[in-house]
């Protein structure tokens, strides 16, 4: 399909508004100097690796940031993921939403433990804690909530059904670092959550994650298990794995951190931006942020229905041959992935409401990359989108 053609029916151009592409997740990076500084002093610590200077300290400072009395730095968040639920004792059958990054499922089966996929409030794309019970079988033994774009899941009500059968809690907190519920930073829910640092996250360690736990026994498991079981010098006292942050790492999560209330600043007025300049566009709504919590504001969401007249499938390819490099999140559910789908080929007759936001779903570039008169730009391509909107889907329709 040639760029150009469909750009000049979105944009009455004739080549893309952008010469430069514009990607979901490009890398906030913070003070470079700081960054280059403390890397200088790693190199002249000739500490590099096993819990050195920087990652004691970024783990002291998340604790302090989250409430918590353990944070656990780790090489990424799958390991996290994975380490984790090993500590808790998981095993037989876990619940887990679909709509998620396929990390967070593939942490259990890895381990062959079955994901069993839980269907989501469609006002909020979290797991729905009324569909979670129904679920529960002899061979149940925890759920894994995902904080899903940062806003968190139902925490009470996973806390009582876990409560009420015996099964253990954790959630995957990757999109939620620096989010709270209920005057209450997550960190703290459940028996532990796992912070996603990747260099796509708006907080990055170029590759990362962490663990945070109120649990000073889980705390020692988790610490013993990332370390090959080390206890001291010589003395393996349980399985492991190696599962450690690494000091440049934790040198530009510090460097993050200084900065990360600029981060949020510039993804929350991105996302004012677009709802602002969005707000008459029938058929698309921009995913709301309860501003009385602290918030990463860290995914630019939207969802496009019927009314947009479009596809979001014809409007993912408009920004596209602009240059806008959107995505489908999490398109086509973690159930439709394989394994899962030959492993569990019925699964999508009781997740329709995980089918029908995996097609209407579409994440759009931001963070400190991205200007307020990029965002404007986005969206007037969105809007020229659906004033052209029968032209591009003839268009669209004849380039396949």
């Amino acid at each position: 399909m040639p760029s150009g053609s469909l750009s000049q029916l979105a944009c009455l151009g004739g080549t893309p508004r952008f010469a430069e592409s514009f990607f979901v997740g490009r890398p906030n990076i913070g003070d470079h100097s700081a960054f280059l500084k403390r890397a200088a002093d790693i190199l002249e610590r000739r500490w590099l690796s096993n819990h050195g200077v920087c990652v004691q300290e970024f783990e002291k400072r998340l604790c302090d940031m989250l409430g918590v009395r353990h944070c656990i730095a780790m090489c990424n968040a799958t390991v996290a993921l994975e380490i984790t639920s090993r500590a808790l004792g998981l095993r037989s059958e876990v619940i887990v939403p679909s709509f998620t990054f396929v990390a967070t499922a593939h942490a259990l089966q890895w381990q062959e433990i079955t994901p069993v996929f839980c269907d989501i409030d469609p006002a909020t794309h979290n797991i729905d804690p009324a569909k979670v019970e129904a679920l529960i079988t002899p061979r149940t033994t925890g759920i894994v909530g995902v904080h899903l774009w940062g806003r968190p899941c139902n925490v009470e009500a996973l806390q009582a059904i876990a409560d009420k059968h015996g099964l253990r809690l954790m959630f995957d907190a990757a999109h939620a670092f620096g989010c709270s519920h209920r005057g209450k930073m997550i960190g703290g829910f459940g028996e532990a959550e796992v912070f996603s640092f990747h260099a796509t996250k708006f907080l990055n360690t170029f590759e990362g994650g962490a663990v945070a736990t109120n649990d000073d026994a889980l705390a020692e498991r988790i610490k013993l298990m990332h370390n090959f079981g080390f206890s001291g010098f010589d003395n393996v006292v349980h399985i492991g794995t190696n599962g450690k942050m690494n000091e440049m790492s934790a040198a530009m999560g510090l460097t993050g951190l200084d900065s990360i209330d600029t981060f949020i600043s510039a993804n929350r007025s991105h996302w004012e931006t677009c709802q602002h300049e969005l707000a008459g566009v029938s058929g698309i709504s921009v995913i709301n942020y309860n501003t009385d919590e602290r918030c990463n504001f860290q995914y630019l969401i939207l969802e496009v229905d019927d009314d947009f007249g479009l596809s979001r499938d014809h409007l993912l390819a408009v920004l596209h041959a602009e240059n806008v490099i959107a995505r489908r999140y999490f398109y086509p559910g973690t159930h439709r992935m394989q394994p899962y789908r030959s492993l569990q080929p019925q699964s999508h007759l009781w997740l329709p409401e995980t089918e029908k936001v995996c097609q209407r779903i579409l994440s759009l570039p931001t963070g400190t990359a991205v200007t307020e008169e990029d965002i404007r730009a986005f969206c007037s391509i969105i809007r020229a989108a659906q004033q052209h909107a029968e032209e591009i889907k003839a268009h669209l329709a004849t380039a396949i």
